[in-house]
């Protein structure tokens, strides 16, 4: 019905409805998710968090037992706009919204996730986060599929996360938003690291920063070399709000110090 119809999928709206209203999007029906059953919730297992396409940003930031999981999903929440907003936009409907400026689709790829998706000709599958940001606004799913849910792993042992962002004001789409994730061992050397950064390219920017600090200790991680890594691997793009440079300098500090709070989270909770 959706590809027959060019119709869109509304669940909180809160990423569609602007668009509508700026003229950049007419669909000819709109399918409201809202009063189907089972798509709300939030179910944490021992190795992952689930969340239903319709559970609000607000649902998420609130739930103790996936915070504990899964800490980086309550600390990437809080700055995804403002409170208003979160008590009525999903964080599914974020990622399938694929704006390369927002925080859940960068926590998806970051955290190596996954999106199920539901067609009514082809059945059921799940989409991996690294196909599943194509570019700008543009996501894997089909014309005829929605979006059922996003799951997010649990981190690995030892490890720590931090997001840090930088925004013209308070609730504005990141400058520059980097999430962060640090693994120490059983000695807290480390064994891990990668950071995704927003708002640098069309998709979610995930890059492998294990090498800029593997082996060193904590407290004596110098993660320059994790700058570099970031620096080659973004193409950010200048407009009204920052240019190229501002966002590539944004990139380089705010790596440095998601990298730094990552570390220092991992060595606060792991317990070898």
């Amino acid at each position: 019905m959706l590809a027959a119809t060019d119709g869109k999928i509304l669940a909180g709206g809160q990423s569609l409805i602007p668009i509508m209203s700026m003229r950049l999007a007419s669909p000819a029906a709109l399918v409201d998710l809202n009063h189907v059953p089972g798509l709300a919730g939030i179910e944490v297992t021992d190795t992952l968090v689930r969340v239903g396409a319709l559970t609000r940003h607000a649902d998420l930031e609130a739930d103790d037992a996936a915070y504990a999981a899964n800490p980086l999903l309550r600390r990437a929440v809080q700055h995804v706009a403002h409170a208003t907003i979160r008590n009525r936009g999903t964080t599914v409907g974020s990622i399938v919204h694929a704006d390369p400026a927002a925080e859940m689709p960068a926590v998806l790829r970051l955290l190596g996730g996954s999106v199920d998706a539901v067609s009514s000709a082809r059945g059921r599958r799940t989409i991996d986060s690294a196909d599943f940001f194509v570019g700008p606004l543009e996501s894997a799913l089909e014309p005829d599929e929605v979006a059922i849910a996003a799951t997010f792993p649990h981190p690995p042992a030892g490890s720590g996360s931090s997001w840090a962002e930088i925004a013209r004001r308070h609730g504005d789409y990141g400058l520059v938003g980097v999430g962060a994730l640090v693994v120490l061992d059983e000695a807290r050397r480390v064994v891990g690291a990668s950071a995704c950064l927003i708002s640098v390219g069309g998709t979610p920017v995930l890059v492998d920063v294990t090498a800029a600090g593997r082996g060193a200790t904590y407290g004596a991680a110098d993660w320059g070399g994790a700058v570099e890594l970031v620096d080659a691997a973004i193409d950010p793009e200048g407009d009204i709000h920052a240019t190229a440079d501002y966002r590539r300098q944004l990139s380089r500090v705010l790596t440095t110090r998601a990298l730094v709070q990552a570390t220092d989270d991992a060595a606060v909770r792991y317990a070898p």
